[in-house]
């Protein structure tokens, strides 16, 4: 339980990797808006410190990575309260999908409605195998407000989303990884272990390329085909000219790892 004092979101370092777990175990880590607002600050601070190369994001607990919005703190939210409820969601999840390292989502148990949007605004999405994911919002009478309509739609496709959102029915994670919405399903009492491996594997990697990558894909995404070409183009030049690059085709040419310092 969260008691007075505890931040709403668990903050921990070790060495470039940060772990974000949202602290609210009494609530199965539901979302209200003070949550959101402490994610969207601590999203923030980690895009303006260099020194962080990835972000591992979860939930306290073993019961929840996030169980959804706070129905208590939803239940009186008139039409105007609703619409800023949803763009606090918004720019939260904006924020997340720009920011300029990868963000793993270690999904340990329920990711329901706004916890499976959530999850749906990382980069990667590993799911413990005992995990369950959904989209219940038609059973309260809404649908959902954090992005889940449109990043559904991008990342599984029509039917997946349409499936999810219009059913509310919660999938298990190899179901979820079969439409396309978990990156990869493991052993539950694996889950740390891969997706610290996998944190440790990108914040090695050069800064310069992830970020070109993670903005390429992304902007290919909303874009023709031609201007995604175009960008990529230019974003290969920008990695050409670093110093990691050097350090990058040197290293392979000398057998040996390279050392990325992000210049």
């Amino acid at each position: 339980m969260t008691t007075p004092g505890e931040p709403l979101v668990a903050t921990a370092r070790e060495g470039a990797v940060v772990t974000l777990t949202v602290n609210r175990p009494d609530a199965r880590n539901a979302l209200d808006g003070p949550t959101v607002d402490a994610l969207t600050a601590a999203f923030d601070a980690i895009d303006n410190d260099k020194g962080v190369r990835c972000v591992i994001l979860t939930g306290a607990g073993e019961r929840a990575f996030v169980a959804g919005a706070d129905i208590k703190a939803m239940a009186n939210l008139d039409r105007a309260g609703a619409r800023a409820f949803a763009d606090r969601g918004h720019r939260m999840a904006d924020l997340m999908e720009q920011l300029r390292v990868p963000i793993i989502a270690a999904v340990n148990g329920f990711a329901l409605g706004a916890g499976l949007e959530l999850a749906l605004a990382c980069d990667f999405i590993y799911a413990a195998r005992t995990a369950k994911l959904g989209m219940p919002e038609v059973g309260l009478g809404v649908i959902p407000g954090f992005g889940g309509t449109q990043r559904l739609l991008r990342l599984a496709g029509r039917g997946a989303a349409l499936e999810l959102c219009l059913s509310g029915a919660q999938i298990d994670a190899a179901r979820a990884f079969a439409l396309g919405v978990v990156t990869r399903v493991v052993p539950t009492e694996q889950l740390d272990a891969e997706v610290d491996a996998l944190a440790d594997q990108l914040a090695a990697s050069a800064p310069h390329a992830l970020a070109g990558i993670m903005d390429a894909i992304l902007l290919g995404g909303e874009c023709g085909i031609d201007v995604g070409l175009d960008y990529e183009s230019q974003a290969f030049a920008i990695c050409a000219a670093t110093a990691d690059m050097r350090e990058g085709t040197q290293a392979f040419l000398e057998r040996r790892k390279p050392v990325f310092t992000g210049l």
